[in-house]
């Protein structure tokens, strides 16, 4: 079925590949010149890998798919190609060919000429063997920096389009709601403020390089009844609106995203795929959202088979259509004959076709893809002879020196110090135990999303691809004077004790005991962190509290070292250690960064993401509790965190004083202004983290005793100071009320500045006056801040 619509061509050029009209007329002039399969046919993407010899890409089989017949489908056009690099291990330049020569194949075969849009993961870098691995965004949201993090976004980013990708799929805007969600490692926190003010600038990172950001999972994903992957979403519409949608908001509004990938889960029997008014109503109708939402991988035909609200793949795709979504990833399922099926039968109107069909061009317009100075030739591979592909291999670094030190720069503020009794930073150690199962483990740095990791695993006789020094590595550079011995002790899950004898031997030698812990990661019950590896409980995977507490009995200091993805319990280590250093895997340059913490080279900086318990088992729990989540007398559960959200110490000591605000009353539309002086009153260079949170006393539905609303980070020399100033709009204080509109309320706050979640400093009780006023998507996000030097005293 085609519309009649009026093309203007000229001789030379179709109005739809001339850059000279409006993206739209160009979109309706290309829509209205397709047949029903070629609109379809870019709608659906086909999961495929790149050559290792540079010839075209082979469909990848996966087991919840049929095989694609690629000869079959390209004559009516493609609309992506699923994670060429991304599926199997591939020298980069050999597969920046494979792509240019599949690009090639799909143009010269569909009749428009349009090329496919490659997509790829990039969740804690371009996930293609050989590239940099960053560390994951636990610890970007440690780093309490957006600056870095966009700086980090832009080189994955402009590597990604070097080779040809186009689209990223990232970041994970999901808020922590239960750390025994295998998925924690892939969030950024859980705090919505910090959550969307660090993926925003992750966003507009990649963004500045000219790929599609992809938010994702939009929305609830995370808020899973008992953290488990995939499973149901308990959550009310107020937890969604104020907690789980803040961060999408602002990375659309702040960021620029062009895509936006649903989520798996249903809420309240809707599930996110089949939600018209989540992907339409809200996203698109109110926020203003003009950019593509793509399935996550099988998630239309999860419709039928996990979801049971359609009856074939047809109703799965009508649903899904309908609901807004208009991208099939990662390949052809029910986007492909049985939707054609379905529109020719009448049960799915062509409007629907036409209305994803014009995001989905629109989007290849403002890419330059349909422009007819197109070239498939990526800018890495400009200029070179592709008539020899053996002389290409190695020719792309995808782990340039430049990236690594962006990898170190982010590893080293993520670091955060739980507790240190001064044995650290270390003084010229002789004769250190190095214990525990990932202190000789290169892959403890990295998360699940990494190459090595993802895809690596599968293919062991293939090397890594990237230089991933051990701990023991650079503690042994770090330390060069020092006898380090290292005893595995226990596997990171195998619960194996007949190791711990010999650790303890190893720690009772040793001058110090440095304990290495924490997970693996994996995908789907590989790993101990990671998709589908989730916890029954927070307590260390295997064996690993039985080493550390026997280490703790060894007489000799322990400084616990965690190399984890989610954060967990730590008994009798909370108050016996030495120390606790916590790094949430930090990537390549990890360990570098986690000795140079121990020896004192460099400061620790970070501040922790998300809470760390007190016991396994006081879960689901975050520091954004309600007062009936905090500790009482009518429970015998106390989920008081060990350490608290925001929490990190440092090798100096701050003062903060001088409190002044410039008025205790302002308008339900005004703000307050606030200033402090902090000073750095230690021996050494130093930063303090500056947080905001804001208690609400009385309001009209119930609020959590404290949220984030804004912080920054203050560097100092020793004895200098800083005036650090702050504007808080009211609209910060905003929530849902309960006739579920978001409104300011009238009353009393508290403004606290605090060193972290269970550490206020100062306080500032302010009021605000005026009529209740009703905000939106377009509010005051942010508290600013502002910092100059401070007068002498």
């Amino acid at each position: 079925m085609t519309a009649d619509v009026a093309v203007e061509t000229t001789p030379e050029i179709p109005l739809w590949n001339d850059p000279a009209h409006p993206v739209a007329a160009r979109v309706d002039a290309l829509i209205g010149a397709m047949t029903l399969q070629e609109k379809i046919a870019q709608l659906y993407g086909v999961w495929v890998g790149a050559s290792a010899n540079g010839g075209e890409v082979a469909p990848h089989q996966h087991d919840m798919e049929e095989a694609v017949d690629l000869d079959a489908l390209l004559p009516d056009g493609l609309g992506q190609l699923t994670r060429p690099f991304g599926t199997a291990p591939v020298d980069p330049a050999l597969g920046a060919l494979s792509l240019l020569r599949t690009q090639s194949r799909i143009t010269s075969a569909n009749r428009f000429g349009i090329p496919a849009l490659a997509h790829e993961e990039c969740l804690a870098g371009f996930a293609a063997w050989g590239a940099t691995a960053y560390p994951v965004p636990l610890s970007w949201g440690a780093t309490f920096d957006p600056d870095v993090v966009r700086r980090m976004a832009a080189a994955i980013g402009r590597d990604m389009r070097s080779v040809g990708v186009h689209q990223g799929l990232a970041p994970v805007l999901d808020v922590v709601r239960d750390a025994r969600w295998g998925r924690v490692e892939e969030t950024i926190g859980e705090d919505p403020y910090l959550v969307g003010t660090i993926g925003t600038a992750y966003v507009q990172g990649l963004e500045s390089a000219g790929i599609v950001a992809t938010l994702k999972h939009f929305v609830g994903y995370s808020a899973s009844r008992a953290g488990r992957n995939l499973a149901p979403a308990p959550m009310g519409a107020r937890e969604r609106a104020d907690v789980l949608l803040p961060p999408f908001e602002m990375a659309i509004r702040e960021g620029g995203a062009r895509s936006v990938m649903h989520s798996y889960t249903d809420t309240d029997g809707v599930p996110a795929a089949a939600d018209e008014s989540l992907l339409t109503g809200l996203l698109r109708d109110t926020w203003g959202f003009d950019g593509t939402v793509v399935a996550d991988y099988f998630g239309i035909a999860f419709l039928k088979t996990l979801h049971g609200i359609a009856g074939d793949w047809a109703d799965a795709a009508g649903a899904a259509l309908k609901a807004g979504v208009d991208i099939e990833l990662p390949t052809v399922k029910t986007f492909g004959a049985p939707l054609a099926e379905a529109v020719t039968a009448g049960r799915v109107p062509e409007a629907l076709i036409d209305r994803a069909l014009r995001r989905v061009l629109g989007q290849k317009a403002m890419l330059g893809l349909l422009d007819p100075d197109w070239s498939p030739v990526p800018p890495a591979l400009d200029g070179v002879d592709l008539d020899d592909p053996d002389a290409l291999r190695g020719r792309i670094d995808l782990d340039r020196p430049e990236n690594r030190e962006l990898a170190r720069e982010i590893a080293e503020k993520a670091v955060v110090l739980l507790t240190n009794d001064g044995t650290l930073p270390l003084a010229a150690p002789r004769r250190i135990a190095l214990v525990g199962p990932n202190a000789a483990e290169a892959t403890a740095v990295l998360g699940c999303y990494s190459f090595p990791q993802h895809v690596g695993v599968q293919h062991p006789d293939v090397p890594v691809g990237i230089d991933l020094p051990t701990l023991r590595d650079t503690l042994a550079a770090e330390f060069p004077d020092a006898e380090i011995t290292a005893v595995r002790g226990t596997g990171v899950d195998d619960g194996d004790l007949s190791g711990i004898g010999e650790a303890v031997d190893a720690a009772r030698d040793a001058d110090i005991v440095i304990a290495v812990l924490g997970d693996r990661a994996g995908l789907f019950g590989r790993g101990t962190s990671g998709e589908g590896c989730d916890a029954e409980s927070l307590a260390l995977p295997g064996a690993q509290q039985h080493l550390l507490d026997a280490l703790l009995d060894s007489g000799r200091p322990v400084v616990t070292v965690l190399l984890a993805g989610r954060p967990y319990a730590l008994g009798r280590a909370v108050a016996e250690s030495a120390a606790i250093v916590q790094s949430f895997f930090p990537g390549v340059a990890g360990t570098h960064a986690i000795a140079g913490v121990l020896s004192g080279r460099t400061g620790p900086s970070g501040r922790l993401p998300v809470s760390v318990p007190r016991g396994p088992g006081s879960q689901p729990t975050t520091y954004l509790g309600a007062r009936l989540a905090q500790v009482s007398e009518v429970s015998n559960i106390d989920p008081t965190p060990a350490f608290g959200f925001g929490h990190g110490l440092t090798y100096t000591s701050f003062a903060w004083s001088d409190l002044a605000v410039d008025a205790r009353e302002a308008g339900t539309d005004g703000e307050f202004g606030l200033a402090l002086t902090v000073r750095n009153t230690g021996d050494r260079s130093g930063t303090e983290v500056v947080q905001l949170y804001l208690h609400d006393p009385v309001a009209s539905v119930v609020q959590p005793v404290q949220r984030l609303v804004g912080y920054t980070r203050v560097e100092l020399e020793p004895g200098e100071s800083r005036r650090v100033r702050v504007t808080v709009p009211a609209d910060v204080a905003s929530f849902t009320g309960r006739d579920g509109r978001r409104v300011v309320e009238p009353g009393d706050l508290e403004l606290r500045l605090a060193a972290s979640s269970t550490d206020a400093r100062l306080t500032a009780t302010v009021t605000l006056t005026g009529p209740e006023r009703q905000v939106d998507h377009t509010r005051r996000f942010h508290a600013a801040f502002t910092q100059e030097p401070a007068p002498e005293a």
